[in-house]
């Protein structure tokens, strides 16, 4: 078993203190499939709204996703955009008690725009942001880091999120840090794009991007060894017990104090949006030393769940189910193809946050024959990925009688998993599919041509929460009781 593996199962419900610059994200979608006759621009067709927890609120948000009991300290706008942003973490069960409001500064409010070419793969078109940088008043600095030294003890770890918005103050972050250090509590700080390190100083672990670092540095980072080289002058800048460079594609390069340097390499992927990558390793490697892991393997988790956050739209919590679940599957590879029922609704899960299509089809397929490869085959062109579900050699029997199936299920599912056409397939024991339509929640449900679309069994699960129900063309004179039949004729009396 990966260790990564047993370290997730370690992870308790740590309490975890997050502080930093609130953030609303608005986000606008609709339909980008023209240029304004007006101007050289896009024209987006708004067909939906969402609101999104930002900046430190995102980090919390995150945190929580992985199942930590989560504070945040912050200051928001006496306004509209602060009460949803308030409204936002009371829903998402964060503690905001440390929360302060200012009249006399707007919340920072991002509002994206997404549009999608072709009614698919969705991309941000335009971001506008509402805001103020000045830094906060001193009173209202001093209320605030009063505050939170107060309640510090109560903690296991504390993250700074800095969007350089005005809330982390040099002064407000030295008592932070002061006081933490003295509690024995880890403070791990994303720092802002500034070139000055010195509000940081004496802090657990940082956590710069590659431009940050740059910045911070006053030298280039082409490479994974030259970031190594970066966050050791950090580190000792900082005074720092560790620093961790992320390097988008090229993985995170982390430096300890007495301890080897190292480099987490990344695994390939499609990238949607690189929003929120930063507060998810800030998010992993918080939840990870509050429950006792050791930052080496700490970094290697965050690495995979930062992967998993670019596929997705925004920041969308990462839970640790699907952090299991990447660590346990490879995709496109023969065996590895084979999951269960709950794996499956799992790593659905994680296909719909970035945007992808799900199909499935379900069925005895005994004695797999070219219809059935044609059927597959089109079917998979329906979306981006095609589950096959497996009807049991018990439920075959029930359905079909006693001398069926010719081939058993583990033979038949391993079959269907060696057509390229398959990314997944799963063996399920029930007489309809209607359970795991419900947990797998396909976009697709697909059968062969030899049904009707009303004939289609599940079709009124998969309708009734939007899904749509397709039927393939047929083979003519393909099927498996017309070959069973032929070889039965053929057989001497």
């Amino acid at each position: 078993m990966d260790d990564r593996l047993n370290f997730i199962s370690r992870m308790g419900r740590p309490r975890i203190l997050v502080l930093g610059d609130l953030i609303l994200d608005r986000y606008t979608w609709g339909d980008a499939e023209r240029v304004s006759p007006e101007a050289p621009v896009l024209v987006l067709r708004a067909d939906a709204q969402e609101v999104r927890p930002g900046g430190a609120a995102s980090v919390a948000l995150l945190a929580r996703g992985l199942d930590a009991q989560v504070s945040i300290a912050g200051v928001l706008g006496d306004d509209a955009a602060g009460e949803v942003v308030n409204e936002l973490l009371d829903e998402a069960g964060i503690k905001r008690e440390l929360v302060l409001d200012d009249p006399n500064r707007p919340t920072t409010v991002k509002q994206r725009f997404i549009g999608r070419a072709a009614s698919r793969h969705p991309h941000q078109i335009l971001r506008v942001d509402r805001e103020q940088r000045e830094p906060l008043d001193p009173e209202l600095e001093k209320r605030l880091s009063e505050s939170i030294v107060a309640c510090l003890d109560r903690h296991q770890a504390v993250l700074v999120s800095d969007y350089n918005k005005g809330v982390c103050t040099p002064g407000l972050l030295a008592t932070l840090i002061e006081a933490a250090t003295a509690a024995g509590v880890p403070i791990i700080v994303d720092p802002a794009r500034v070139a000055d390190y010195t509000r940081y100083r004496g802090a657990t672990i940082l956590t710069p991007n590659r431009t940050e670092a740059e910045l911070a540095t006053g030298r280039k980072i082409p490479t994974p060894e030259a970031a190594l080289d970066a966050a050791e002058q950090l580190r000792g800048e900082c005074r720092a017990a560790a620093v961790l460079v992320t390097l988008d594609s090229q993985g995170m390069a982390l430096v300890h104090k007495d301890q080897p340097a190292e480099l987490a390499s990344t695994k390939a992927r499609s990238v949607y949006d690189i929003t929120g990558a930063g507060d998810m390793v800030l998010a992993t490697i918080g939840l990870c030393l509050a429950s006792g892991i050791p930052l080496s393997q700490a970094v290697c988790l965050a690495n995979l769940a930062a992967g998993l956050e670019v596929e997705r739209l925004g920041v969308a919590p990462v839970s640790r189910g699907q952090i299991q679940a990447e660590l346990t599957h490879t995709e496109h590879s023969g065996a590895d193809k084979l999951v269960s029922v709950e794996r499956m609704a799992l790593l659905a899960d994680s296909y719909r946050r970035s945007g992808k299509t799900i199909v499935l089809t379900n069925g005895c397929f005994d004695l797999l024959h070219v219809g059935h490869a044609a059927y597959l085959a089109e079917a998979a062109t329906l979306g981006d990925l095609l589950v096959v579900a497996v009807n049991s050699d018990a439920s075959v029997r029930r359905a079909k009688g006693p001398d069926r199936p010719v081939i058993g299920q583990h033979d038949r599912a391993a079959l269907l998993a060696a057509l390229s056409s398959v990314d997944h397939v799963l063996i399920f024991d029930a007489d309809t599919p209607h359970e795991l339509l419900r947990q797998i929640r396909p976009d697709v449900l697909v059968k062969g041509g030899t049904y009707t679309r009303e004939e289609v069994v599940g079709r009124e699960v998969v309708e009734a929460y939007g899904g749509k129900v397709c039927v393939t063309g047929k083979v003519e004179g393909a099927s498996t009781s017309r070959i069973l039949s032929s070889a039965r004729a053929a057989l001497p009396p």
